[in-house]
């Protein structure tokens, strides 16, 4: 999934009879849960983004695409807008597959059509030949590698399996799901001759508030139970704090319990970042904000107006509160591989959450 433009297809635009390839194969759907989110077979051709794709500083890897989980506030919708987009394009759905694989609005079906990579090793195989020594490889930037499909699918077991054979590379792993430790073996030996780090992804240890936000994921203290285990065995893992929400789970006393939880179970770094909003979920995140702080959808609506990443200034006092609290935790963070958060987020646009930040 490159970092392209998503081009705005309006579904009330489109022709009445979209041409199909007579070579492209159909949809195949692998499952079907009872509250309707659809499993369907991809096999792709490749499956390492590289970061002249990205934009980003490390190649990246997404078994699935879609997400049940389906986080309110989830950059990564656009993704898989934007890969339904290129197969309707391609002549590989049809007018009414598009609609039903995209949803009205664009970002509805993320988390309940899921596409399953199977053949995974093949391509992966081919694209490591194109990774240089030293490079970094993060799985789950865009989906959760983890997420309820992988207990079937194991489409992530598949892709750690043939990591292992690698020498010489960086790892990064982020999900918010315990099932990881199932792999802790992999992982491991994975981390024998690669650097890794593994990064359980929570924004508070409040359950009431994190199932207003989050209503699908696994609960705070499920997720920090599964930390524990990974670190007991042996595996170099932390927490990550993204996004910090401004205004809801940005204050001292909130960050100060979380990373006060994550030593507790036994984290060895603690990463954070401010939330972004991109066009793309601004429709999902909102009316969340807007069900249950109200008097915070103006705030955001001007902050992050014409831009998706929170105003510089507000970055920064977030970052010099989140490098405290490191300090007085004792989180080290020797190595920055998540701290590439970066310098040109625009200037205009005070988040007026100053009351909550230094």
């Amino acid at each position: 999934m490159g970092g392209g433009a998503v081009r705005q297809h309006q579904t009330a635009q489109l022709p009445l009879i979209q041409p199909i390839s007579p070579s492209a194969p159909r949809p195949i759907v692998l499952d079907e849960r009872l509250r309707g989110t659809r499993f369907v077979s991809l096999t792709p051709k490749r499956v390492l983004n590289p970061p002249s794709a990205t934009g980003m500083d490390y190649w990246s890897l997404n078994p699935y695409v879609g997400c049940e989980f389906g986080c309110s506030y989830c950059y990564a919708r656009y993704t898989h807008r934007y890969v339904v987009e290129r197969a309707h394009d391609a002549g590989k759905l049809t007018d009414a597959e598009f609609v039903d694989y995209r949803g009205a609005h664009g970002w509805e079906a993320f988390e309940k059509r899921i596409f399953v990579k199977e053949q995974v090793v093949g391509a992966l195989d081919s694209d490591l030949k194109r990774v240089p020594l030293g490079e970094t490889i993060v799985i789950g930037t865009a989906t959760d590698p983890y997420q309820p499909a992988e207990r079937r699918f194991r489409v992530t077991r598949a892709v750690l399996q043939r990591l292992t054979y690698c020498e010489g590379l960086s790892f990064g792993i982020i999900t918010k799901s315990p099932l990881i430790v199932r792999d802790a073996d992999l992982l491991v030996r994975l981390q024998e001759r690669n650097e890794l780090q593994v990064h359980v992804s929570l924004i508070t240890v409040d359950a009431s508030l994190a199932r207003r936000l989050e209503p699908r994921s696994p609960v705070p203290a499920t997720r920090l139970r599964g930390l524990r285990k990974l670190v007991d065995a042996g595996v170099n893992a932390g927490l990550i704090v993204a996004p910090v929400l401004p205004g809801i789970t940005d204050a001292v006393a909130q960050l100060d319990a979380l990373f006060a939880a994550a030593k507790h179970a036994g984290a060895r770094f603690v990463h954070a970042g401010p939330l972004r909003l991109y066009p793309a979920i601004r429709d999902r995140f909102l009316p969340v904000l807007g069900e249950h702080f109200p008097e915070l959808v103006p705030k955001y609506q001007r902050a992050y107006a014409g831009h998706g990443y929170a105003p510089r200034d507000y970055a920064k006092a977030l970052s010099r509160r989140v490098e405290r609290l490191r300090r007085k935790h004792g989180f080290r963070n020797e190595s920055a591989m998540y701290d590439r958060y970066r310098s040109q987020m625009p200037v205009q646009g005070e988040l007026e959450l100053r009351g909550s930040l230094p």
